[in-house]
């Protein structure tokens, strides 16, 4: 029997890879792993790890590592036997390591490792363009995913708003973290024979 598919999807912020996620989920049937859906989902059933998150979330702390791979690890064991894709996870090295012994754990591995390659100037102008509707958090862009109406959802018929993590000052820090934290990755999934590169332009 063939092993579902595992692949990682990263690259800088802006650079697609929620919307690819959501691509391949609707149109391969991928179960969509995002770290923050995951960790929304536990702390809303009140799993004994979603009250482990929870007090990390409200205090501000980032999450332990040891924590993110626990969340990792059981949504594994609710969906290993179908193909999943990896949005935005794993961030760091640290992350990365861990999920391929996560997999391992469970006789599986990591099939590619996909970077959506994007110019800083670029996230830049795509990420400012951004707005998010205030009532059902659908996202559009100004630039190339416009609403019918200006500033006014589609969907719902909320209001659109500019998040304060789209700012230019904001976005460029973003990318510094990017380039210290994830940007290894590439040379750890090269490493492995797994990288593979797309323009995401």
């Amino acid at each position: 029997m063939t092993t579902p598919l595992k692949i990682v999807l990263f690259g800088p912020p802006g650079s697609g890879k929620g919307t690819q996620a959501e691509l391949l989920a609707e149109r391969l049937g991928f179960v969509h792993y995002s770290t923050g859906e995951a960790f929304r989902t536990h702390i809303a059933q009140k799993t004994p790890l979603g009250l482990e998150v929870e007090r990390y979330v409200t205090t501000g702390m980032l999450i332990p590592d040891e924590i993110v791979l626990k969340v990792v690890k059981a949504f594994l064991d609710d969906h290993a036997q179908r193909p999943i894709v990896f949005d935005g996870f794993p961030r760091t090295i640290v992350q990365a390591r861990g999920l391929d012994r996560v997999l391992a754990e469970q006789g599986l591995e990591l099939f590619r490792a996909v970077l959506i390659d994007l110019s800083d100037d670029e996230v830049v102008r795509r990420l400012s363009s951004r707005r998010q509707c205030r009532k059902c958090s659908k996202i559009y862009n100004l630039t190339f995913m416009p609403p019918q109406r200006g500033g006014i959802c589609d969907d719902c018929g909320g209001e659109l708003y500019q998040r304060t993590d789209d700012s230019e000052k904001t976005i460029r820090h973003r990318l510094r973290v990017y380039q210290k934290e994830t940007s290894p990755l590439i040379d750890y999934y090269e490493q492995q024979g797994k990288l593979v590169r797309i323009d995401g332009a």
